[in-house]
């Protein structure tokens, strides 16, 4: 029994050891445990509540994912922030002490994280313009993919190799962004086509068009359509624009199939690829050609 009692003597004792002391503050080992325990079960709670506002039924039939996440991530940045106040002044700290290592730090977060602060501004005002979501098709930087997450910082950007790019925020404010469903899911495709000189434009466009209308991932409405583009200097060319709405994310595959398609109905129908073309004028002189015995 006197060894128990022994034992939480010292233990109070050690937790009532000044780590840091003043004339007018004080900080004491139990202090700042409790500062540490308490602050990790606030960020443990509110990770769990925003991924309860997000995935949640809350808001799931009233807003769509990408809204979902961004009243999930407000909320919880500012439970973190009011949950950090309350819990510095719980242990007794007395934040009025700090005003001019406060007014210290704010001026070396201000040279020293000019970056990290402009990413989390930027965060705020994608989670609240929104001009970009969750699901989003977009390019922006060099980097193409979709919107798998938007956080305080950066945003994950998954493109079509599987491979996440992590993309500052920042960059959605100052670079151009572009946004293949900003609107709604329908996309048109170019494929540009060229044909040997001498040949029927209309059967031209006819297959185009069939060639369209047979593959499942194009639209019938709105409908496909073929241009004559230009007289090349080797041939016609012609573009066939199609409409789709779930091959966005997949735009090579979509092209690549088609033109499989169209390869095998030109070959079918005795379409003519054109060839480089190239006329010889000769001004004067005599051009002799002879023969070479072969072997």
């Amino acid at each position: 029994m006197n060894t128990l009692e022994n034992t939480w003597t010292w233990l109070q004792g050690a937790m009532a050891w000044p780590i840091i002391q003043t004339t007018d503050f004080r900080i004491s080992a139990g202090s700042l445990a409790a500062l540490v325990v308490l602050v990790l079960l606030l960020f443990w709670a509110s990770k769990r509540l925003q991924r309860w506002l997000s995935e949640g039924p809350v808001l799931r039939n009233r807003l769509d994912p990408g809204a979902r996440m961004a009243v999930a991530a407000v909320v919880r940045y500012t439970v973190l922030l009011v949950g950090l106040l309350a819990i510095v002044q719980t242990v007794g700290i007395d934040l009025t002490t700090f005003n001019v290592m406060a007014g210290a730090i704010g001026i070396g977060v201000g040279f020293g994280l000019q970056n990290v602060v402009s990413n989390f501004i930027a965060g705020l005002i994608i989670m609240f313009e929104r001009p970009v979501k969750i699901g989003d098709r977009i390019v922006v930087g060099g980097v193409a993919g979709n919107v798998v997450d938007i956080g305080a910082r950066s945003t994950t950007v998954l493109d079509n190799d599987n491979i996440a790019v992590i993309v500052p925020n920042s960059k959605f404010i100052t670079e151009d962004v572009i946004n293949w469903k900003y609107n709604d899911d329908n996309v048109r495709f170019h494929v540009p086509v060229s044909v040997a000189y001498g040949t029927d434009a209309q059967l031209v466009k006819r297959v185009l068009l069939e060639v369209a209308h047979a593959d499942p991932d194009v639209l019938d409405e709105p409908e496909p359509n073929v241009w004559l583009q230009a007289f090349g200097d080797d041939g016609v060319a012609f573009e066939l624009m199609v409409w789709s709405a779930t091959m966005v994310d997949r735009k090579g595959k979509l092209i690549s199939q088609l033109n499989y398609a169209i390869y095998e109905r030109f070959n079918a129908e005795g379409i003519e690829f054109p060839f480089p073309q190239r006329d010889l004028h000769i001004k004067g002189g005599v051009l002799g050609i002879r023969q070479v015995p072969a072997g």
